[in-house]
C-alpha cells in the first residue's frame, strides 16, 4: 500500500494505493498526490466560500446578476441542486448567508479562536433552492439580491469520488480517498476498513466499505463560540438556523460518497424524522445524549483497524 495524508480544506486529506508492494511507492505516492492536490484546487477555484476570486464568492457578491464561471462550477451546482431536490431541500446550496449571519464566515480554524461576533445585519431572506439562476449554454449563474450560495455539504464529496475514480483511472490500481469525513473508494479490490468516528482522531467503529462511499456528518467537530452560546455549521433551511437536532451525528454509506452525504447531512436537519428516512440505506447516528444506532443495512465491523473517516 501506498499511503500519505496532508491537510487542507480544514481537515485532513487521506489517499491509498493499493499497489501490491509491500513497502509504499515513493513514485506512485508522489504521482497520487499530485493528481488529488490539482483536482481539490481545481474544486476551490470553483467553489470556495472563502477565496474572494473564487467562482462561488464572485457569484454571491453579484447576487442579483448572472456571473460567467466554469464548467466546473456549473457541475457542482447542478450536484447541490439535486441533493436539494432529493432530500426535499433539507441538503439546499442557498443557505451561504445564513452561514455568515451564524457567524461562519471565515476558515473554521480562525472562527475557534476569535471573539464571538454579533450579527449587525437582519436575518437573511429564506433560503431556496429553486431561486437559483443558471444559464448553461452561456455558462452563467446567478442567485437573488440577499441570498448566497455554500456548496459545502456536496463539494467536498463529490471530490472524494471524482479524486478515487481518477486515480484508479490514472494508475490502474484500487484507491481510497478520504477528505475529513467524506471516504470514496474506487477500482476492484479488497474491502477497505474504514474507521468511523465523531470527530477526527476519536473512537468510534470499524466497518467494511467494499465499494462506493460513506460519509460522517456531525454537529460536534465544526463549532465556534457565538455570543448565545456554541455553534454548529449544518443550517436548518427551514429556519435558516443551526439545526436543532436530536441528532449529533450521522453516518451513511451508499453507491457513492456523494449520495452518503447527502444523507447524513440531511439526517441531521430531518432530526427526529432521519431514523424512518434512512431505513432503506446504510446508516449509523448518535443522538445528542450519545446513544449509537443503526439500521438493518448498515455493514459488519472488520476486526482489523481502518482509515479514520
Amino acid at each position: 500500500m501506498s499511503t500519505l495524508q496532508w491537510r487542507d480544506w480544514s481537515c485532513t486529506v487521506r489517499v491509498v494505493v493499493a499497489d501490491g508492494r509491500p513497502t509504499p511507492d515513493p513514485a506512485l505516492a508522489a504521482r497520487a498526490e499530485g493528481l488529488v492536490r490539482s483536482l481539490m484546487d481545481d474544486v476551490a477555484a470553483a467553489s470556495s466560500r472563502f477565496a474572494p476570486d473564487s467562482d462561488l464568492s464572485r457569484v454571491n457578491a453579484a447576487a442579483g446578476r448572472l456571473v460567467p464561471v466554469r464548467p466546473l462550477t456549473l457541475e457542482l451546482l447542478g450536484v447541490a441542486i439535486d441533493a436539494a431536490r432529493r432530500t426535499s431541500g433539507a441538503c439546499d446550496p442557498t443557505v451561504g448567508r445564513h452561514l455568515e449571519h451564524a457567524g461562519y464566515d471565515a476558515d473554521i480554524d480562525l472562527l475557534r479562536v476569535r471573539p464571538p461576533r454579533t450579527a449587525a445585519d437582519p436575518a437573511p431572506r429564506a433560503a431556496d433552492w429553486r431561486a437559483v439562476r443558471v444559464d448553461r449554454g452561456l455558462g452563467l449563474l446567478g442567485v437573488p439580491t440577499g441570498m448566497a450560495l455554500d456548496l459545502g455539504a456536496t463539494a467536498k464529496a463529490w471530490t472524494a469520488d471524482a479524486a478515487a475514480a481518477l486515480l484508479a483511472r490514472t494508475l490502474g490500481r484500487p484507491a481510497l480517498v478520504a477528505l475529513g469525513g467524506d471516504v470514496a473508494v474506487a477500482g476492484d479490490g479488497p474491502a477497505w476498513p474504514v474507521l468511523v468516528s465523531e470527530r477526527e482522531g476519536g473512537p468510534g467503529e470499524v466497518v467494511s466499505l467494499p465499494r462506493g462511499g460513506l460519509a460522517t456528518s456531525s454537529t460536534r467537530a465544526r463549532r465556534w463560540p457565538g455570543p448565545d452560546g456554541e455553534r454548529h455549521h449544518v443550517i436548518d433551511p427551514e429556519t435558516g438556523r443551526p439545526a436543532a437536532s436530536p441528532l449529533r451525528t450521522a453516518t451513511v454509506a451508499a453507491a457513492t460518497c456523494l449520495e452518503a452525504n447527502t444523507l447524513s447531512t440531511a439526517a441531521l436537519v430531518w432530526g427526529a424524522g432521519a431514523p424512518a428516512r434512512l431505513a432503506a440505506h446504510a446508516a449509523r447516528w448518535v443522538t445528542t445524549d450519545g446513544h449509537v444506532a443503526t439500521t438493518a443495512l448498515w455493514p459488519r465491523s472488520p476486526r482489523s483497524g481502518g482509515v479514520a473517516a
